[in-house]
C-alpha cells in the first residue's frame, strides 16, 4: 500500500478491475492490433499485394519511428488532461490506421499510415500505463501495473489467433478491415472506463518518494537500454531460428502465440515476485532467465528446449517492461507517464541499433546465432547495472526493497 494510504480515497475492488481492463483493452488495440498485427499480415501482403522485402522493412521502420516520435511527445508533456486527450485521440487513431490499411495498395499511404500506427501506440503502452498508475495512486491502490501489463502478451494473442483464424478466408485487404473491426471492441472499454486523471491531494504528495539522483536515473536509463537491446534481437529473430528447426519448420505463428500466452500472465507473477524479494532483485532475477531464453537457441537445436526457451522469454520480457515501468512511474506519481516516456527512449534505441547490428552479423556468419551471443552480453552488462543500481541510495528503501 502506498504511504499515507489511509489518507487517500478508495475505489470500490470493481471499479479498479474496470480501470485495469480499460488499459488492457488499450494495450490489445494500439500496440497488439495497430502495431503487431504487421507481423503475420506481412507474409500476406508480400504474395498478395506484391509488397518487396525492401518496402516490407521500410513499413516496420516508419512504425517504430512514429512510436519513438510519440515517446518523445509524451516526455515533452507535463499536463495530465492533454495526456488524457492524447490517449482518446490515440484510440481513434489505431482504429483508424488499422482498418485504412487494407483500404489502399499505395506504398506511401501505407508508410503515412504505419508511422501514424506507431504514434498510436503510445496512447497504450505510455499514456495509459501512466494514467493507470495515477489512478491507482489516487484511489490509495498498490501502485502495481503487473495486471494492466498483461495487455501486451494477450495483444500478441490476439493479433496472432485473428491473423490465424481469417488465413485461407480472407484476402490481405479483408483482414486488414476485420481487425480494424476486431479493434474497435476493445475501442469502446478503453474508451469508456479509464478515467480522466486529477491531481494528486496535498497529504498524498507529501508522501510521495522522493525523486531518485540523476546518476540512479542514469543507471536505470541504461540498464533498461540493455533489455531493449536483448528483447529486440529475441523478438526479432525467434521465429526465424526456430522455424529452421526440423520439427518446428512452417509453425513460426504457433511459436509466437507460445510467447504471447507466456506473457499474458507473466506480470502479475513478476508483480507476486516484486513484493517479496524488492522490485531491483526481481529485475535481476528476469534479466538472468531472460539471458537462459536467448542463448539457449545458441546451445541446442533440441525444438522441446527451444519452445521453453521461447516460454522464457515471453514471460520475462513484459515483466521487465512492468517491473521497470512501475518502478519509474512510483518515483514520479504526479506524472507518471513523463518518466515512462524518458526510459522508453532508451529502449527504442536499442530497438533500433540491435535489429542493424544483428543484420551486419548475420550477413557475414550466415546466422542470426551470433546475433544472439551479442544479445546475451548485453544483457550481463545490464544485470551488472543493476547490481550497482540496488547499492544506490538516491531512492527509498520502500521502492528498491521489499
Amino acid at each position: 500500500m502506498p504511504p499515507n494510504a489511509a489518507a487517500l480515497p478508495h475505489s470500490s475492488t470493481a471499479e479498479r478491475y474496470r480501470v485495469i481492463f480499460a488499459g488492457i483493452c488499450a494495450l490489445i488495440l494500439t500496440v497488439g492490433l495497430a502495431r503487431f498485427a504487421y507481423t503475420p499480415l506481412l507474409p500476406l501482403m508480400r504474395n498478395e499485394a506484391g509488397l518487396s522485402y525492401l518496402a516490407g522493412g521500410w513499413l516496420a521502420t516508419f512504425n517504430y519511428v512514429g512510436y519513438i516520435a510519440g515517446a518523445l511527445f509524451a516526455a515533452s508533456i507535463s499536463d495530465l488532461q492533454l495526456k488524457y486527450r492524447l490517449y482518446r485521440i490515440g484510440l481513434i487513431l489505431a482504429v483508424a490506421t488499422t482498418a485504412a490499411m487494407g483500404l489502399t495498395d499505395n506504398l506511401y499511404l501505407w508508410v503515412l499510415l504505419r508511422f501514424v500506427a506507431g504514434l498510436s501506440s503510445t496512447a497504450g503502452m505510455l499514456i495509459a500505463s501512466g494514467l493507470v498508475l495515477n489512478w491507482l495512486i489516487r484511489q490509495g491502490h498498490k501502485p502495481e501495473l503487473g495486471l494492466h501489463f498483461a495487455g501486451l502478451g494477450m495483444g500478441i494473442v490476439v493479433s496472432g489467433l485473428a491473423a490465424a483464424a481469417m488465413a485461407g478466408r480472407l484476402a490481405w485487404d479483408e483482414q486488414w478491415l476485420a481487425l480494424g473491426v476486431l479493434g474497435a471492441a476493445f475501442f469502446l472499454p478503453a474508451w469508456w472506463w479509464l478515467p480522466a486523471p486529477a491531481s494528486l491531494a496535498a497529504g498524498a504528495a507529501k508522501a510521495a518518494a522522493t525523486p531518485p539522483s540523476r546518476r540512479w536515473m542514469g543507471l536505470l536509463i541504461a540498464a533498461y537500454f540493455c533489455a531493449g537491446f536483448g528483447f529486440v534481437v529475441s523478438a526479432t529473430f525467434i521465429v526465424a531460428i526456430l522455424e529452421k528447426l526440423p520439427l518446428l519448420t512452417g509453425k513460426g505463428a504457433l511459436v509466437w502465440v507460445i510467447v504471447g500466452v507466456a506473457a499474458t500472465p507473466s506480470c502479475f507473477l513478476w508483480d507476486r515476485i516484486a513484493g517479496s524479494m524488492g522490485q531491483i532483485p526481481a529485475l535481476l532475477l528476469g534479466f538472468g532467465l531472460q539471458i537462459v531464453s536467448i542463448v539457449l537457441p545458441v546451445l541446442s537445436q533440441d525444438p522441446v528446449l527451444n519452445l521453453v526457451g521461447a516460454v522464457l522469454f515471453g514471460g520475462t520480457f513484459v515483466g521487465i517492461v512492468s517491473l521497470t515501468l512501475s518502478l519509474i512511474g512510483r518515483c514520479f506519481p504526479e506524472n507518471p507517464a513523463k518518466a515512462m516516456a524518458r526510459l522508453t527512449l532508451s529502449y527504442g534505441v536499442a530497438q533500433i541499433a540491435a535489429p542493424a547490428m544483428a543484420g551486419y552479423i548475420a550477413a557475414a556468419s550466415g546466422s542470426y546465432l551470433g546475433s544472439l551471443v551479442v544479445a546475451a552480453v548485453v544483457m550481463v552488462a545490464g544485470m551488472g547495472l543493476l547490481l550497482i543500481l540496488n547499492k544506490q541510495q538516491g531512492l527509498a528503501p520502500s521502492l528498491t526493497g521489499r
